[in-house]
């Protein structure tokens, strides 16, 4: 894993003072739409709501919880799912401690807004570039085994189906499962959501699962819960 550089911690003081003047110089102006995602929606976020701890991790100062990242290629990926408590976002069958294990679910338009300041939501051409970037002979929606690559080494069911993953570049996705009317596949599936639409009311997303190795594509309507990995600003693109 290659690690951020360290930095010193700014004080309390400091960020709050940051904060204020980004609001100033923001004048209440809306945030610039990033190619190939969805229109950003208009809840406006606090600049300065991480701090980059030096070790390999970061801090969301919305709620104090601390998160691994992991560098891939050009981009800079959280390595666990996000659980940050906002509007439509729930725990795997409502029980805290799948909060604790998988992150949050979310439904597409929470998750727009969910990810801290200075990280978005993937777009699916971000998503792709991870795909191709761990399996360069990745070809189509289902021709690819970046899923082997991606996937944690554990926690995954482990029936006679199941395929063993190798987690090469430390992303350790783990199987949160997905809402739609009732709670499924925790322990087998894991869905994560992209920022781009399919059409109106459906959007793309990727999935993973205990018994295949693949990364697959597809769409889904925008209502459903699936969790998120959240991605760094600012990354070199191809």
């Amino acid at each position: 894993m290659n690690h951020h550089p360290k930095i010193h911690r700014p004080t309390a003081t400091t960020l709050l003072a940051l904060a204020a003047l980004a609001v100033i110089a923001a004048g209440c102006g809306k945030t610039a739409e990033r190619n190939d995602a969805a229109p950003v929606a208009d809840t406006v976020q606090i600049a300065m709501t991480t701090i980059d701890n030096g070790d390999g991790t970061f801090t969301d100062t919305r709620d104090a919880k601390t998160y691994r990242m992991v560098r891939i290629g050009n981009q800079t990926w959280m390595a666990e799912n996000l659980n940050y408590k906002i509007g439509k976002s729930v725990c795997y069958d409502n029980k805290e401690s799948n909060c604790q294990q998988y992150g949050r679910l979310y439904d597409w338009k929470t998750a727009l807004k969910a990810c801290p300041a200075g990280w978005h939501i993937p777009s699916d051409a971000e998503w792709e570039i991870l795909v191709e970037y761990v399996d360069p002979d990745a070809s189509g929606d289902y021709g690819n085994n970046a899923g082997m690559k991606l996937k944690s080494k554990t926690g995954w069911s482990t029936d006679k189906y199941y395929e063993a993953a190798t987690d090469d570049y430390g992303f350790s996705a783990l199987p949160g499962g997905y809402r739609d009317g009732g709670f499924y596949g925790a322990g087998n599936f894991g869905y994560w959501w992209s920022a781009t639409e399919y059409v109106v009311h459906y959007a793309w997303y990727r999935d993973m699962n205990y018994n295949y190795g693949f990364v697959r594509r597809n769409y889904i309507n925008k209502t459903g819960l699936f969790s998120l990995r959240c991605v760094e600003d600012n990354a070199v693109q191809r």
